[in-house]
């Protein structure tokens, strides 16, 4: 994963949301809301129908005026009162039925498109993993998804509500007096630039604050998977540094956003204030004195001034809309990204065990030299093959690939005589267990860890794994058994209980082919001699692909590969390499004689 830097940073990507983008995306995210249109139309009818009854009760208030007040219309004030009551039940009906639906909707398209992310990210290839760092993801997993539900449900409500109340407001200005209302249309091109210029600021702002927020994902979950290690190099004032700056870094990108919002609502009504000012200018002129009744008047002006809160909110929304276009843009750059490939078409049950490299090349993307040349090994079923030299030599990369994590960029690694890359992935994987060092246990019980790479064993298999591997030793002695919650990664676990978890997992899948991956490594003395006899049992009837640093554990190996800078240097067995007294001969005598 890739580390945070210590100061923080624009995001690496630049995603550049166009008004036309932005459409699209929107556009986009509505697709998600097909499967529920019933409940986006019940949603709209109930904005609507909402605008619809405040738009009809103000323009009563002319008549409330011009016959009620004054006396000319009695049957008018005494209906007034029920009017009143009916009218708001009816918009509180209307409103709960928008609010209600809308959220339905919108909280249905978020969990279905934080599903599909995350099964996404679940199919990408190890090389994106490489890249990308888990905090990022889990941002985009949890922020990001949350960002786009204000945009499908709060934003979409005030838009289409207050939308449908302003163009009914101006349609009742004009219908009472289409002279004063087109005072008010002068300042509509004004107000339209304003609010295309604030939705280029709020795009902008809205993007940095998405990669803010991974940053601080990303920071907050290092340090806390490190804690340990922090504690230990007394790195607790360098991470609180660490993560002040990077703390900073998103409020000063909040901050720009709210000080945009905050500049763009006032100019907006002051510009508004112009024409209302206009309005009772022009209303004391001769020839709309005689022709605009004290009703009409107060109409108008109450129209005006009830459309500053609308602009207002339809102003302060646009910023909700498009931070949740910023964040869909975030997901789609995701779910966008190529899946990993598998075009293999041949299926495989069980594999007899042949291994083969024949001049396999690879080299990590980006980087200019090979992490593995010219590599040319074979193996019989099984047959156990030690991987054996220096950090970085490309041990772990040769295994990496057979699991087809990476594919090969020159040459072919066969199975059964057949390319890899024919087979389906799935199938291929199934051909193999690993075991490494760093064992991943999951936040579950003892029995479905050990199940975890064959879900449907029964009971008493899971049991006869665990006692061949000696889990049930100290499995016996928790409170539930083999039914015991581990804790996430294992935490109530020992390093050697964890990894005799590990080896019951592999020995419940059963398969032709073993990784070890250094699985014995950094043990203690019993530990080891409990591994060991489980490793002796594992390997059994398998093909068995060893990397180990001490060499002891590997003597009785069939085949020995000395490997440096991606290159097979010797090859042969313990004692045939020892004769030759060259690099395997020169690490024995490092690892004995010191």
């Amino acid at each position: 994963m890739t580390q945070s830097s210590s100061e923080p940073s624009e995001p690496s990507e630049t995603l550049t949301l166009t008004p036309a983008n932005t459409w699209q995306n929107f556009k986009r995210l509505l697709t998600y809301a097909k499967p529920y249109k019933l409940g986006f139309i019940a949603a709209i009818i109930g904005m609507l129908g909402y605008a619809a009854i405040d738009v009809y009760f103000l323009s009563k208030l002319e008549p409330l005026i011009d016959e009620g007040l004054k006396g000319t219309n009695p049957e008018f004030m005494k209906w007034a009162p029920i009017f009143v009551v009916v009218a708001f039940i009816i918009r509180g009906c209307f409103h709960f039925v928008a609010t209600y639906c809308l959220g339905w909707v919108g909280n249905h398209v978020v969990n279905d498109l934080r599903q599909k992310l995350f099964e996404h990210i679940m199919r990408m290839p190890v090389a994106f993993h490489d890249k990308e760092s888990t905090g990022s993801l889990i941002s985009k997993l949890t922020f990001d998804t949350e960002q786009v539900l204000n945009s499908v449900s709060k934003s979409i409500l005030t838009i289409v509500q207050q939308s449908a109340f302003v163009i009914g407001l101006l349609g009742l200005m004009f219908y009472k007096s289409w002279q004063l209302s087109v005072i008010f249309l002068l300042i509509t091109p004004i107000i339209a630039v304003i609010v295309v210029m604030v939705s280029k600021r709020f795009r902008q702002v809205s993007k940095k604050i998405q990669g803010a927020m991974g940053e601080v994902t990303t920071a907050a979950e290092q340090t806390f998977n490190g804690h340990k290690v922090v504690l230990t190099f007394d790195g607790q004032q360098r991470e609180s540094e660490r993560f002040s700056q990077i703390n900073k870094h998103n409020r000063q990108q909040r901050m720009k956003l709210l000080a945009t919002k905050a500049a763009s609502v006032p100019i907006i009504q002051i510009i508004a204030s112009f024409a209302l000012a206009f309005v009772f200018y022009a209303v004391t002129s001769e020839t709309l004195k005689e022709s605009i009744s004290p009703g009409i008047f107060v109409s108008i002006i109450t129209y005006m001034v009830m459309l500053l809160r609308p602009l207002k909110l339809l102003t302060n929304v646009n910023s909700e809309f498009q931070r949740g276009m910023a964040a869909s843009v975030s997901i789609f750059a995701v779910l966008d990204q190529n899946k990993e490939q598998d075009n293999g078409t041949k299926e495989i049950v069980r594999a007899k065990g042949q291994l083969d490299f024949n001049q396999v090349d690879f080299a990590y993307e980006g980087a200019d030299k090979l992490a593995l040349h010219n590599v040319n090994l074979s193996l019989a079923p099984g047959e156990t093959l030690a991987l054996v030299g220096r950090s970085g030599s490309g041990k772990s990369t040769a295994s990496a690939l057979l699991l087809r994590f990476y594919d090969a960029s020159a040459g072919e690694i066969l199975i059964d005589g057949v390319n890899i890359n024919q087979y389906k992935l799935k199938d291929l994987r199934n051909q193999f267990a690993y075991v490494s060092q760093q064992v991943v246990l999951f936040n579950d019980t003892l029995a479905k860890n050990i199940a975890y790479g064959k879900p449907d064993a029964s009971e008493s298999d899971i049991i006869a794994a665990a006692k061949s591997a000696h889990v049930m030793e100290f499995a016996q002695n928790m409170e539930q058994g083999i039914h015991t919650n581990i804790g996430e990664n294992g935490a109530l676990l020992s390093g050697g209980q964890r990894q005799r978890v590990a080896i019951a997992r592999a020995l419940l899948c059963d398969a032709p082919f073993l990784i070890l991956d250094e699985a014995t490594s950094a043990l203690d003395t019993e530990s080891e001699r409990h591994i060991q006899d489980a490793l002796q049992t594992l390997q059994k009837n398998r093909t068995s692909i060893v990397i180990a640093h001490r060499l002891s554990t590997i003597e009785n190996a069939d085949k020995i590969v000395v490997m440096d800078q991606g290159e097979i240097i010797e090859q042969g067995d313990h004692q045939s390499l020892l004769a030759k007294n060259g690099a395997y001969a020169q690490l024995h005598n490092f690892q004995f004689d010191s």
